[in-house]
């Protein structure tokens, strides 16, 4: 009773349509929920994400769980993930997801789950790494093991929204390490960001993955430009 009075004074709202949440419901409604769109790469032998790496790094897989538009339902909720202080978005996304890796028995193709890291003076302002809390929600739901701090940024390069691809890899070149290489060494990697675009980042994180010589490395995404 007590929590129903302190829903109607302080309603809750779904993250990506923004109507209020019915009994529950957590963070999405059902009917955002059911329409989620899906990019279903874990269901291909060659998903159109890992096309975007042939040929540059090598990947096991990359998957992503949701497709993302401009302006679309998802760009919203990832908004919402990175620049409103919801970072439950991101480990129910990894939660989500990992039922559907658990699916196709997935869930023992990984050893470790790592984040892309967020340089310090941008994890200190936003509180969390987007990206690290999406890794959390898929070790909880897949049961393996994730360490935050295996990979470090140590450039606070600039936002990566409106360069060209160039660009964009010359921006993120060099600027991470491997701080824990033996925490990786003959491991199978899962990498996880929280959006994928032209795929600059990841490439760069997996570069120095393989050079730590993990034995692979897969990357999951909660969504993926088309």
């Amino acid at each position: 009773m007590w929590k129903d009075f302190l829903d109607l004074l302080f309603p809750n709202y779904c993250q990506m349509c923004e109507e209020s949440l019915e009994r529950g419901e957590r963070l999405i409604c059902w009917h955002c929920h059911y329409h989620l769109p899906l990019a279903n790469y874990h269901k291909l032998a060659d998903s159109p994400l890992a096309r975007r790496f042939a040929g540059k790094v090598a990947v096991q897989y990359a998957w992503a769980y949701l497709k993302f538009t401009k302006e679309g339902k998802v760009q919203h909720l990832l908004h919402q993930l990175k620049y409103h202080n919801k970072p439950e978005i991101g480990n129910l996304m990894g939660q989500w997801y990992a039922k559907e890796l658990q699916e196709y028995n997935l869930d023992k193709a990984f050893d470790l789950i790592l984040p892309v890291p967020l340089h310090q003076s941008r994890l200190r302002k936003r509180g969390y790494n987007q990206s690290d809390t999406f890794a959390q929600g898929l070790s909880q739901g897949l049961q393996v093991e994730w360490h935050p701090s295996v990979l470090r940024r140590n450039v606070a390069s600039s936002t990566q929204t409106k360069k060209k691809r160039f660009d964009r890899w010359k921006n993120v070149e060099k600027i991470f390490e491997v701080a824990l290489p033996e925490k990786v060494a003959g491991k199978r990697i899962l990498l996880v960001d929280d959006v994928i675009t032209t795929g600059s980042t990841v490439e760069a994180c997996v570069k120095i993955l393989l050079e730590a010589n993990c034995k692979e490395v897969s990357i999951a995404a909660i969504a993926a430009a088309q």
